[in-house]
């Protein structure tokens, strides 16, 4: 299962290594694609086909769909896993996410998040401190 926290370096090569953890689950490809707060996500082939699959179903006359549709789409990029475990993060990726050297890799159960160290720390920060609230909005939802 693809949880937990780990922080990583992005070398001078522009590749990070996923966790040694996850590699077996993740297989010899991902899919990476500029996700929603600013940070990327890792899907398996199999998850990325029940997402995009999801993605393209969406109404195309709703202008908010084709934006999303091709955010996450065109963002897309199939990579390969070295033998090491890492992968080459594509300039348009790193810049989309604004990753610098520091990463943090988080595990969502069906997908991975890369986010820049600060980026991430500034989210949790604002997450935790509302987390009273969030969930008192998740209870209607029966969680």
């Amino acid at each position: 299962m693809l949880i937990g926290q780990y922080e990583h370096t992005i070398d001078s090569k522009k590749r990070l290594a996923l966790p040694a953890k996850f590699r077996g689950e993740l297989g010899d490809k991902v899919i990476v694609t500029r996700w929603m707060e600013g940070c990327l996500a890792v899907f398996t082939e199999k998850e990325w086909k029940i997402v995009s699959d999801k993605i393209v179903n969406l109404t195309m006359t709703q202008a908010e769909a084709r934006s999303f549709t091709r955010m996450m789409l065109a963002g897309a990029m199939e990579i390969s896993l070295d033998k090491l475990g890492r992968i080459l993060v594509p300039d348009y990726l790193k810049e989309y996410a604004d990753l610098k050297k520091n990463v943090v890799i988080c595990g969502l159960s069906n997908r991975l998040e890369i986010w820049d160290s600060a980026k991430w720390e500034t989210y949790k920060q604002k997450a935790e401190k509302g987390v009273d609230e969030i969930v008192s909005k998740l209870g209607g939802l029966g969680i």
